[in-house]
């Protein structure tokens, strides 16, 4: 029983003494990301924290991934938001832990990128265009950095799915192109070219880490925006 086994290595590094210390939502939610948090802990000794607010604040989303002074912050802000689960409103409930794995997967893609030191770096034979000559622009350039590592994310979440549950990568896939579709073309999370390019499993090569998978992926997005 992996997902239940492993969650006192999660407490330990949140602060909390015990499970009965989380609320039924968050031992849902890190029960079904526990085999992506396994993998990056135990397998790749990536450098995360757990970390459970006791109080949403009022731009707060119910997982996110910061990082400070070289270690990744997976922080859940659940208690006391009502809408922490509307993402998942119209994914049936037998597959909404497959698709919060999926998420979970995305944040360990943001913590690769911090860890690896290349956070808002582009690969190796890319040109970086940066045309901060006015405050808008500068705004305009940090958005689009942004974005492109929400594209590399989502991407690392695919190759995961295809890897772990390639009989379930379809309804992943549609699943993280209808969330994503509602985002303005220009907005930091708008990575629906990069969606586009895996719409089946077969976009991401056999035999590589999940990592150097979405990096291949990634690269033809960038291309495109060449």
């Amino acid at each position: 029983m992996i997902k239940r086994a492993f969650l006192p290595l999660l407490l330990l590094t949140s602060g909390l003494a015990s499970a009965a210390d989380l609320t039924e939502m968050e031992i849902r939610w890190l029960s079904a990301g526990a085999a992506v948090l396994s993998y990056a802990k135990q397998d790749l000794k990536l450098p995360i924290d757990i970390t459970v607010q006791p109080q949403v604040g009022p731009n707060d989303v119910p997982l996110a991934l910061g990082y400070d002074k070289g270690r990744c912050k997976l922080v859940l802000s659940m208690r006391g938001n009502p809408t922490a689960e509307d993402i998942l409103n119209n994914v049936a409930p037998a597959q909404r832990p497959l698709m919060i794995e999926a998420m979970v997967a995305h944040e360990i893609g943001h913590c690769w990128r911090y860890a690896q030191g290349v956070w808002h770096v582009l690969p190796a034979g890319f040109e970086a265009s940066q045309n901060q000559t006015t405050p808008h622009e500068a705004a305009a350039d940090q958005l689009r950095d942004t974005r492109r590592e929400e594209g590399y994310a989502d991407l690392v979440a695919l190759a995961w799915i295809q890897q772990r549950h390639p009989d379930q990568y379809a309804t992943v896939a549609t699943w993280m192109r209808q969330v994503r579709a509602p985002s303005p073309a220009a907005g930091s999370h708008s990575t629906l070219n990069w969606l586009q390019l895996a719409s089946t499993g077969a976009a991401f090569t056999p035999g590589l880490p999940v990592f150097e998978q979405a990096s291949l992926v990634w690269r033809q997005g960038l291309l495109q925006e060449q």
